[in-house]
């Protein structure tokens, strides 16, 4: 597998090494961090410019990461997993 290739669809077989093929995948792009972390909570003092540019950053960074794991799942998964609100939670 080369350093920025999708790993296979997962089929609901070996989901052990489908996990580590994402993780390493998700590793590549920089977005396996949002598989661990809960959205960051920004202090008060936060200009409200700044709060929205984190909040809307984490919001884009987590989107993609989701999609990214949405992508290689097949169908009858995905169907199963489409309600989930984050990327840790999926």
């Amino acid at each position: 597998m080369a350093p920025t290739e999708k790993p296979k669809k997962f089929a609901g077989i070996d989901f052990k090494r489908w996990q580590q093929m994402m993780f390493f995948y998700l590793t590549t792009l920089c977005l396996q961090r949002l598989t661990s972390e809960d959205a960051p909570e920004v202090p008060e003092e936060t200009s409200y410019k700044d709060h929205f540019m984190i909040v809307e950053a984490w919001k884009h960074s987590d989107f993609l990461c989701g999609n990214y794991i949405f992508s290689d799942l097949q169908d009858d998964l995905y169907n199963v997993y489409n309600g989930t609100k984050t990327s840790k939670e999926l």
